[in-house]
This record gives structure tokens, sequence and C-alpha cells, in this order.
């Protein structure tokens, strides 16, 4: 998936950032699309994540597999970055927009650490596109009203929302750049293989056993899907490129 979303992000196969450069994975979890990509393009990296045991965790991991030089997971806020201004190549992002409270600044942010002449490319769940003056439905919200309760989520937003928001910002972002995609299609096999795996007696078993979180989680697949297939949730892919001028720093 990785490799996918760069080759799309930079339109070419085999899509990067360049040799030397670095990148910053904003909400990384432990770090796994940081080390693949640093590890590929002999590149620097770094991931933030609000859990400790993340960050301890990603960096132990990049130590094992002799990234550690290379690959550092940082306690940090997303909607908050200590790093300064123009650092990064490569703001990468996959799968953490959705538990931003505050859309507009996560897209600030990902802007302000963006050097000149770099790339922004993310990907998040959106919930569909609306038409001007349109709302979600009262059947749409209540689905996404227990996607929440399940996932801990906050508002959800459009992919169209975020290339708004990205607009914003004309005066870094190259607006003719700001490209938009809707890989749904690609996603929703997951969502239905993973469900079938767990409707037997062993997976079912071990569900109840492990907890309500664990429970919550595996109700919150079902709602994903159910989602989907009303046409309402979305994979959303938005890639932006700053306006070309001198490199800045970490």
């Amino acid at each position: 998936m990785v490799d996918e979303l760069l080759n799309w992000g930079y339109g070419v196969e085999g899509g990067g950032p360049g040799v030397g450069g670095n990148m910053v994975d904003v909400g990384c979890g432990l770090g796994g699309s940081a080390r693949h990509i640093c590890e590929k393009f002999k590149v620097n990296g770094k991931g933030v994540t609000l859990s400790p045991y993340q960050a301890r965790r990603g960096n132990e991991i990049s130590e094992s597999k002799g990234l550690g030089g290379e690959v550092e997971v940082r306690v940090e806020d997303a909607l908050n970055m200590t790093f300064k201004d123009d650092a990064f190549d490569l703001v990468w992002s996959l799968e953490s927009g959705e538990h931003m409270p505050d859309k507009a600044r996560f897209v600030g942010e990902m802007v302000r650490v963006c050097k000149p002449g770099g790339k922004v490319l993310m990907a998040t769940w959106c919930h569909r596109d609306l038409e001007e003056g349109e709302s979600l439905s009262r059947r749409e919200e209540r689905c996404l009203r227990r996607i929440n309760r399940c996932y801990y989520l906050p508002e959800w937003c459009s992919g169209s929302d975020y290339v708004e928001l990205f607009k914003a910002h004309g005066d870094k972002v190259d607006l003719g750049s700001i490209r938009s995609a809707d890989w749904s299609y690609v996603i929703a096999p997951f969502w239905k293989a993973v469900i079938k795996s767990s409707l037997n007696f062993k997976s079912v078993w071990g569900l109840l056993k492990s907890g309500p979180r664990t429970i919550r989680g595996a109700a919150a697949m079902a709602y994903m899907l159910k989602g989907y297939n009303m046409g309402l949730i979305k994979f959303a892919l938005v890639t932006v490129d700053l306006k070309g001028g001198e490199e800045g720093g970490e």
C-alpha cells in the first residue's frame, strides 16, 4: 500500500523523496511507513505519535532493523509539532487524519513543516463529498456516530473538504498541483476479509475474552463496511506540492 500511494502521489512508478532527503510521518503509529520509505529511498525520517508506548516500541523496531540512525519516532502533538518551518521533503500521513479533532490545524501543520518544492501526501478515511447545500442524511450521521463511539473519533469531513483546506494555503501550496482520489474500492476487500475471518468460533471466543475495547473495534469494522456499502465512507487520497524555493531545515 505504501508504494502504491507513493506512485500515485509522485505520478511515477517508484516515485519518492530524493536520496539524502528527509520525511516525516504524521500520526505514525509504530513508524512502519517511515521505516519503509527511509530504507527504500535512503532518506532520514521522523515519526510523530501521541503514544509514548508507540514511540518507544517504534524506536526499538527501528534499532532492530538497523535503522536507528535513520528513523526516529517522537511523542508529538500532530496539531502543534515542534519542527521548524520548511523542514521536510515529504510530509506523509496514512490513516491518521480521521483522528485529528481540528482538520484545518492538521493541514496547516503539514504545510508548515514541508519544504518549498516538497510534497504533502495523505490518505485518510472521510465521508462522501457533498453537493453545495447538501448535508449527510440521518442514517449516515447515525452510522458515523456509531463508528466514532467505537474508535473514539472526532467529527468527519470529506475529501473535498481537505482539498479546500489545502487551497487556503495558496501562499505556499502550488494550487495546480493539488490532486485527490477515492481509493475506497481498494480497501473494501480488507474489511470484508477481516470480518469474515472473525466469524469462526475460535475468533469469536478470542474476541469475547479480549475485552470491551477489542469488541468495540470489531463492531466498528462492521459499521465501516456498512458505511462503505452505503456509499458514505471513502478512503480519500490528497497530495499537494509546495511552491519551489530555498530549502529550510529541521
